[in-house]
């Protein structure tokens, strides 16, 4: 049985055909601890549906999902909180590996937590580093726990300002409350990849063969002349 859920470009498939490889969308979602990175992984991922992902050990979600038409293996690194100290920020093993591994990233941070807001930049310059020259991978940035406006410490307009500055995306959500957004932020990384495809090698067209020309009959009808005088000769000799 397939069960296809239309996501307006993105499909979800929960028994893909296994018969050729699909290519990988990987994306890492970072921040600092506790501002509810692993739920708006499991929210996008689930989108209301239970258990139709995987997880392994290492918190890397992965489900088979359709981008544009195209069937691909979608790959969500949840990774370890981001801490600051006074060098700056202090980024897990397994974050630094995680940046190098991904196509695209997820900043995230909490609107109830300042410090959070402020490893950002941070954030962003580490992943820059990882584009090899260039760029960096595509990044969107997501303002979490948008609901929680009695605990607010970070000002609405200062997130769309950062985003600005830093050149990407900008999203402020609630991965309690609203799927939408949080759908809206990852589609767009998704369907960023999905362009980046690597450009089709077209074959070589064919080398033209050349069209025998047709016999030409006055030279036909010479050697013909030229063969019976030939044989003529041989006989009157005999």
């Amino acid at each position: 049985m397939r069960l296809i859920h239309n996501m307006t470009t993105i499909a979800e498939c929960a028994t893909p055909d296994y018969s050729r490889p699909n290519r990988a969308l990987k994306i890492a979602v970072i921040g600092g601890g506790g501002v509810g990175k692993t739920a708006l992984v499991v929210r996008f991922l689930t989108r209301r549906f239970i258990g139709d992902y995987e997880r392994n050990a290492g918190n890397l979600y992965s489900r088979e999902v359709q981008v544009d038409g195209e069937q691909v293996s979608l790959q969500v690194q949840d990774t370890p909180g981001v801490e600051m100290s006074d060098n700056g920020a202090v980024l897990p093993d397994h974050v630094s590996c995680s940046l190098q591994w991904a196509d695209a990233v997820v900043l995230v941070y909490s609107v109830t937590d300042r410090r959070s807001f402020d490893l950002v930049s941070q954030l962003h310059q580490r992943v820059t580093r990882c584009g090899n020259g260039g760029g960096g991978p595509p990044v969107v940035l997501l303002a979490n726990k948008a609901d929680l406006l009695h605990l607010r410490r970070v000002d609405p307009q200062q997130g769309p300002l950062l985003a600005t500055t830093l050149g990407c995306a900008f999203y402020e959500v609630s991965a309690s409350e609203d799927y939408s957004q949080v759908h809206d932020a990852f589609h767009r990384l998704c369907c960023q990849l999905a362009k980046q495809r690597p450009p089709q090698s077209v074959p070589p067209a064919p080398a033209e063969k050349r069209r025998p020309k047709s016999p030409n009959m006055q030279d036909l009808k010479r050697r013909f002349k030229q063969a019976l005088s030939a044989k003529v000769r041989t006989v009157t000799s005999v």
